[in-house]
């Protein structure tokens, strides 16, 4: 498998440039991942950490769907993979597969999309119910960029100790 990672634009409007931005850096985590077996994407980083590539795609899905469908969108409904809203769990991979992990988080990327597309602007807001703060969809995909740009850093070092690859 070999993902297709394009380069944000250098010139855009704001929204554009926004999602082209988020969309590298979830192209970015897949393409850490491509080429690994279930074995080597379980392969945890350190114990007692149970921090994996398999476990950030689990834990991306969880941001995604949070923000997006809970925030934005204002959807009552649990984290994918805890009903307690504990979001450690997903990082614990160890019995998961790359089917499970990459269909879930691809489902919320794609309601993501959807519901960031239908949105009038990027001054549409939501209440955080979990924290009581309104938030624009301008600081959610901001946001976004933040998580993903910070667990790519991770997702460099896991790749690099599984196999020796680095780079982009």
């Amino acid at each position: 498998m070999t993902t297709e990672r394009i380069s944000p634009p250098l010139i855009a409007d704001e929204r554009e440039m926004l999602r082209a931005y988020l969309d590298f850096h979830r192209a970015t985590l897949a393409l850490k991942c491509d080429d690994l077996s279930d074995d080597e994407l379980r392969r945890q980083s350190m114990p007692p950490s149970t921090l994996s590539l398999l476990g950030l795609v689990r834990h991306m899905a969880e941001v995604e769907r949070t923000w997006f469908r809970r925030v934005i969108d204002g959807e009552d409904i649990p984290l994918v993979w805890s009903d307690e809203g504990d979001f450690q769990v997903a990082y614990d991979a160890r019995t998961s597969t790359r089917k499970e992990a990459f269909d879930a988080w691809q489902t919320e990327v794609g309601h993501a999309r959807r519901i960031e597309a239908a949105a009038e602007s990027l001054d549409v807001t939501a209440v955080n119910r979990k924290s009581g703060d309104v938030v624009s969809l301008r600081l959610v995909m901001l946001h976004l960029i933040h998580e993903y740009a910070r667990h790519n850093g991770h997702a460099d070092l896991l790749r690099e100790g599984i196999d020796g690859t680095v780079g982009p």
